[in-house]
């Protein structure tokens, strides 16, 4: 019991944890879209905890006339991990192994 309980509460921050950096990649794309004060704090820190995931993505990914497709692939990511990834957790401590 005390590990089913562990796996679903694992499960849950890991799915808080995906909801709020989609947040967060939903709002440095909207910021985008405006010129942002690169020393508004608000702003740097969206880039420093977004950036990481996003850059290696453009590198890969490739643009269609100056349009960054990165969060958008970050998006779908991050939503296959919460259904797949935590919905697995809860199953498998629902299970019981």
């Amino acid at each position: 019991m005390i590990l089913e309980n562990f796996l679903i509460a694992i499960a849950r921050v890991v799915d808080l944890t995906l909801q709020l950096f989609v947040w967060l990649v939903i709002a440095r794309a909207l910021i985008s879209w405006f010129s942002p004060d690169p020393y508004n704090p608000l702003v740097q820190f969206l880039f420093r905890v977004t950036e990481p995931v996003l850059s290696p993505l453009r590198n890969f990914l490739p643009h269609f006339g100056g349009i960054d497709l990165s969060p958008i692939v970050v998006l779908l990511a991050a939503e296959f991990l919460r259904s797949f990834l935590v919905k697995t957790l809860v199953s498998l401590a629902y299970s019981g192994f």
